[in-house]
């Protein structure tokens, strides 16, 4: 089920809102809980046996943990549970992977297993990583009411796209959490910004790159288009899925961490990281970076370090080639920033390093798109006119004419822009305050009508 579905919109939402204030506090937990495995067996009746049976045994380890805090038993039970946590992910995600990589060796022909990827499995494996590594590292107590710990890790606005919600940041409002009419309509407004950012942004500029991959008459003007367009897409689909979690989770009185800075805006890709999936990022950190030693080693150790970590991050996002590319190719820029190149750009103009950003980017989404060698050096040989294509030609200038508009509204839309444009327009907090519900049922009724003009768009982070 998707959030920009009339069955979530207008039949899931509304029942699980209504139940959940309706029932007393002591029951909030266990309503959420049931909503949340309905949410995810919607999609996935098999699957969500085997989330349940993940949440159940780390449960059990989590409490082995804290009651054997310091000793070999305690160590067993932490590396149990990130072997049994790993052991899901890299069979059902990554088993198939393994077997066409080794079927490429001289008379290896092993047969594939065609699984089907649970939604969601890398997003709520590192939740439970985190919170098991943080009760072994006495950062958290366990959590000894089952209900409570099952409905953190399947809580449903977070569940199958993040942001990755670590246990301690809301444990507190596991326990107590406040609701007001204030706070809801918060996250209402949230959701609704969300949802206009997913279906009336992403899903149309996406069409800039579906075009482009299949052109009538390629040019160069078509592959920037088609690359732009997908830079776009992928933020306005995964920011706006970010903002209508963080706004479902506000309805319910929770705080989750915001997953995107404007990271189009960097001037660095260190920058950038730090404004891209946030969560993400932060997770890799303080779970593989730092305890491999992060930057207090020696230089070798540390290069290792940085691309131990970007080759993962590749590999998370999906079990392709193209995206463990994806992931060093990141690895080498942070390594040259940090080595020399973050020095040299701080002595150039400032909008010289935007721009170097904003191409190490672009050309950085070629390769997670494309799963070939041979696809991803024929659209750059596109982009830079190596095969003799014209620079631009009757289909590109019309697509660039007809998306003229939503390419502007998704430039400020991307950027402080936006908010500063509203800022200035509403003026006072009294008069954002009476337009907001206006603005909001505006952008729900426009969203509403391209759901049901459009067809069947899953969020792109939906795959990994």
């Amino acid at each position: 089920m998707l959030f920009s579905s009339l069955e979530f919109l207008f039949l899931f939402l509304p029942v699980v809102l209504a139940l959940y204030f309706a029932v007393p506090m002591r029951f909030k937990n266990l309503l959420l809980l049931a909503g949340s495995l309905f949410f995810y067996a919607w999609g996935e009746p098999v699957y969500v046996v085997l989330m349940v049976v993940s949440i159940a045994v780390n449960y059990f380890l989590a409490l082995v943990i804290e009651r054997n805090r310091g000793t070999k038993t305690a160590l067993a039970a932490v590396i149990g549970s990130i072997g049994i946590s790993l052991l899901f992910l890299a069979f059902f995600k990554y088993a198939d992977f393994v077997i066409e990589t080794l079927n490429g060796l001289p008379g290896v022909q092993i047969p594939d297993l065609d699984l089907p990827l649970p939604i969601g499995i890398s997003f709520y494996t590192f939740q439970i990583l985190s919170y098991t590594v943080d009760v072994y590292r006495g950062n958290v107590e366990a959590q000894r009411d089952f209900i409570t710990l099952a409905m953190y890790i399947s809580l449903f606005p977070q569940l199958i796209a993040g942001p990755i919600v670590r246990y301690r940041t809301i444990v507190e409002d596991l326990a107590r959490r406040t609701h007001t009419m204030e706070g809801f309509a918060e996250g209402a407004q949230r959701f609704t910004v969300g949802l206009a950012k997913k279906v009336i942004v992403a899903d149309n500029i996406g069409l800039l790159w579906t075009a482009a991959l299949e052109p009538s008459e390629p040019s160069v003007l078509l592959a920037w288009l088609g690359v732009i367009g997908f830079a776009f897409q992928i933020y306005f689909d995964f920011s706006g899925y970010s903002d209508m979690a963080i706004g479902l989770g506000r309805m319910f009185g929770f705080r989750f961490p915001e997953n995107f800075n404007y990271p189009y805006i960097s001037r660095s890709v260190t920058e950038f990281w730090r404004r891209w999936h946030i969560s993400l990022g932060r997770w890799f950190r303080d779970y593989v970076y730092i305890p491999l030693g992060g930057n207090r080693v020696s230089y070798v150790k540390w290069i290792r370090n940085v691309f131990v970590v970007w080759f993962l991050t590749g590999l998370w996002h999906g079990a392709a080639w193209n995206f463990a590319i994806w992931g060093v190719y990141f690895g080498i820029l942070l390594w040259a920033e940090r080595t020399f190149l973050a020095a040299f750009l701080e002595r150039l103009p400032r909008f010289v390093g935007h721009l170097y950003l904003l191409v190490a980017v672009l050309f950085s989404w070629v390769v997670f798109q494309l799963e070939t060698p041979a696809q991803i050096f024929g659209y750059f040989a596109d982009m830079f006119a190596l095969g003799g294509l014209p620079a631009a030609n009757a289909e590109a200038v019309s697509l660039l004419r007809s998306n003229l508009v939503l390419l502007v509204v998704a430039v400020i839309g991307a950027t402080p822009l936006a908010k500063r444009l509203a800022d200035l327009a509403i003026g006072r907090p009294a008069v954002r305050r009476a337009l907001a519900p206006a603005v909001n049922g505006l952008l729900l009724v426009v969203s509403y009508g391209y759901l049901v003009d459009s067809t069947f768009s899953p969020f792109l982070y939906f795959r990994f």
